[in-house]
């Protein structure tokens, strides 16, 4: 197994690739962000952003990048339990960083203004792309994230497909923000939730809930259920990489 240390380095800088590639898409582009469109584009961008970080880290770590992912692992007992603290905290770490560099860099542009372009935060009512209430960013989320976590537990313990397993969940990722984007701006990962939310701060921290519950309650749906319905996974192969390790 691969020392903690070294691979809570590896999700902090998988997760941070996530966040700044993802959000960058949109918080960067200013075609995006005055115009209201790009779901496309911010989607694509995550999904890619998912298969690079996977195919570079997933031998080290597992590549999670996402505490709803490691939550649904520890459930399906395929990830040790005293390893989930120090993953979600590694993740959450990088997706701050991630956010703070967007910050520094957007900050360049004349007029930028980091209350008025939500900076890719996730949110619902007001705050929805295109107002959708609470029971709608509740039901989305917590769907879309069962089925992206479901869909990693149950890919990554078929070795037949290990080496397209990135491309995989990646795909999966991008079908999961096309759909969520306009309703709560897409999150799915509760550590990108709360990068944004933290430098946008008042609404953004107020709604911050939403995005830790629905996902997480999702993943451990998704961990009770894998373990009936995945028949076939290999309880040693933990990584979207190679399938080699002890951790997914």
């Amino acid at each position: 197994m691969v020392a903690l240390g070294k691979r809570l380095w590896v999700e902090a800088m998988g997760t941070a690739w996530l966040v700044f590639v993802g959000c960058g898409s949109t918080v960067l582009d200013t075609s995006i962000v005055l115009q209201g469109y790009g779901g496309l584009e911010v989607a694509l961008s995550f999904g890619l952003a998912f298969v690079t970080a996977s195919y570079a880290f997933g031998g080290t770590s597992g590549a999670h990048f996402n505490p709803a992912v490691t939550v649904g692992f520890t459930v399906a007992q395929r990830f040790p339990v005293g390893d989930l603290l120090p993953y979600i905290a590694a993740q959450i770490v990088g997706a701050i960083a991630a956010a703070a560099l967007l910050v520094y860099v957007a900050s360049g542009r004349p007029g930028f203004d980091l209350s008025a372009s939500e900076f890719a935060a996730n949110g619902f009512g007001a705050h929805s792309p295109a107002d959708y209430q609470l029971h709608s960013a509740l039901v989305v989320e917590f769907v879309l994230s069962f089925a992206f976590v479901m869909v990693c537990l149950l890919i990554v313990g078929r070795k037949k497909i290990v080496t397209i397993a990135p491309l995989i969940v990646g795909a999966c990722l991008m079908l999961v923000y096309l759909v969520s984007i306009p309703i709560t701006n897409g999150s799915i990962n509760p550590a990108r939730s709360t990068a944004q939310a933290l430098f946008v701060g008042n609404w953004a921290l107020d709604q911050l809930w939403v995005f830790w519950a629905a996902p997480l309650s999702g993943g451990v749906v998704a961990g009770v259920l894998s373990s009936f319905l995945d028949r076939h996974a290999d309880p040693r192969a933990g990584t979207l990489a190679d399938g080699q390790g002890d951790v997914a």
